[in-house]
């Protein structure tokens, strides 16, 4: 028989604070630490009382089971969207910024106005719904653990086709991270058009 993982704690307190907003969006964002890539943001509306066995916080979730919750989640949600705020708007708004426009722009493309956002995190974007910051929420509410899988898995698939434009930056190995291998990369062939430039100056200050 296969084992089921079920993190009920997360979708009760959905269901607490369905009690008083019936329509609960789950909000969160990946992508805020890279040096390269468009940050994402999703917004995940759950239909209450349906539960999705292993969803928890993306970062506790290996590849392989965020990919496989992506499309379950998607088939599940009551409305769902996935949004981004680009390179050239991080540069130009700096990175927390951009950060709550994607999200923003996640919540406005639901197609529905929900009656309670919940935003990961401890600072709110702009929005004309009920909303409500959660810190560690995507490890706390089940509809924030769902938007920070799906924002993971997609900014994840678009670093992966950015790799096959910029192959000697091996974005599909690192995600742009800031890791010694991308470091490398950058000493090596400069930056790129996908570089988010205010996230390094100093490599820009020397090439000019």
């Amino acid at each position: 028989m296969a084992r089921i993982i079920l993190h009920k704690e997360l979708f009760d307190y959905d269901s607490r604070l369905r009690k008083e907003f019936p329509l609960i969006c789950g909000v969160d964002e990946a992508g805020r630490g890279p040096l390269a890539g468009d940050v994402y943001a999703a917004a995940v509306i759950l239909k209450d009382g349906d539960m999705i066995d292993y969803l928890n916080d993306s970062k506790k979730l290996s590849e392989k089971r965020r990919e496989q919750l992506y499309d379950i989640i998607i088939d599940k949600a009551e409305a769902y969207c996935i949004a981004v705020a680009s390179v050239e708007e991080i540069d130009r708004l700096n990175i927390l910024n951009a950060a709550m426009l994607a999200m923003k722009r996640s919540v406005e493309g639901l197609g529905v106005t929900p009656d309670l956002a919940l935003i990961d995190g401890n600072r709110l974007p702009d929005l004309e719904c009920n909303s409500r910051f959660v810190i560690k929420g995507d490890a706390t509410s089940a509809s924030i653990s769902a938007a920070s899988v799906l924002a993971k898995v997609a900014r994840d698939r678009y670093m992966k086709k950015i790799a096959e434009k910029y192959p000697q930056y091996a974005f599909e190995r690192h995600k742009g991270y800031g890791t010694k291998l991308h470091y490398e990369m950058l000493e090596k062939y400069g930056i790129s058009d996908v570089h988010r430039r205010s996230f390094l100056k100093k490599l820009t200050d020397e090439s000019q």
